[in-house]
């Protein structure tokens, strides 16, 4: 405790995002807190899309979700993509911070309680092996780490494969995003015994059209899945 406090006063707790000094490792200050477009209320149940009215505890559905048949159960997110939701979702995909990664997954574990299941397994949506050469790590599986031991829930880092080289899906349109996945995500063959009849929550860093999430979901449902549900860090809306 005496080493514990020593360190304290020489490494005092500070914001993930602009160094003052907070009461928790890994927190924010008052004035990040207050700029994050935290999730919460009335919800819509597929994708976590704030919706205007209470929460009276039905399952409704944002307009995307109407449209678009979801091949998942259900889906939650911690933040907006606006913002500092957006900053840390361009921070650890692309700026290696991979610190925010624990952060975030306090705020994902509180808005995957609805989905957590007695046999849930947690599984990250994965990246391409050269992508994954180049950046070094896949924020999905960093987040799907963290998530795992917030909610101490088994995790199967490397239960999906991406087998094609996909082009960056930013500033494409939905129908090209579904497009380009087709075929492009499949199960590793030597995960089939942990996911076969099991509840898995697919991990991401952020939902914009869902075309990745539906694939993955396709993918874990052909190898025998029970159930899947989808958890974000931040979600895009028509207002982002």
């Amino acid at each position: 405790m005496k080493l514990q406090s020593a360190v304290r006063l020489i490494y005092p707790p500070q914001c993930v995002f602009c160094g003052a000094l907070t009461d928790s490792d890994f927190g924010l200050c008052g004035d990040c807190w207050r700029g994050s477009a935290f999730i919460g209320g009335l919800v819509c149940d597929a994708c976590g899309t704030p919706l205007p009215g209470e929460d009276t505890g039905e399952k409704v559905h944002c307009d995307d979700c109407m449209t678009i048949a979801r091949p998942w159960a259900q889906g939650r997110a911690a933040l907006l993509y606006q913002d500092i939701g957006r900053k840390m979702v361009l921070g650890i995909k692309h700026g290696d911070r991979t610190d925010l990664a624990r952060a975030a997954s306090a705020w994902m574990a509180t808005a995957a309680e609805p989905l957590i299941r007695p046999d849930t397994l947690i599984v990250p949506v994965p990246l391409h092996w050269f992508r994954l050469l180049r950046r070094r790590y896949n924020q999905a599986a960093l987040l799907g780490h963290w998530v795992a031991h917030q909610l101490k829930v088994p995790l199967c880092p490397d239960a999906l494969l991406r087998k094609t080289r996909t082009k960056p899906l930013e500033g494409h349109g939905r129908d090209a995003r579904f497009a380009a996945l087709q075929g492009a995500i499949s199960l590793h063959p030597g995960r089939a015994a942990q996911v076969k009849g099991r509840s898995i929550l697919l991990v991401d860093d952020v939902m914009t059209s869902g075309a990745t999430l539906a694939a993955c979901t396709e993918a874990l449902h052909a190898a025998g899945a029970a159930e899947v549900c989808v958890l974000l860090l931040a979600r895009v809306t028509k207002e982002n």
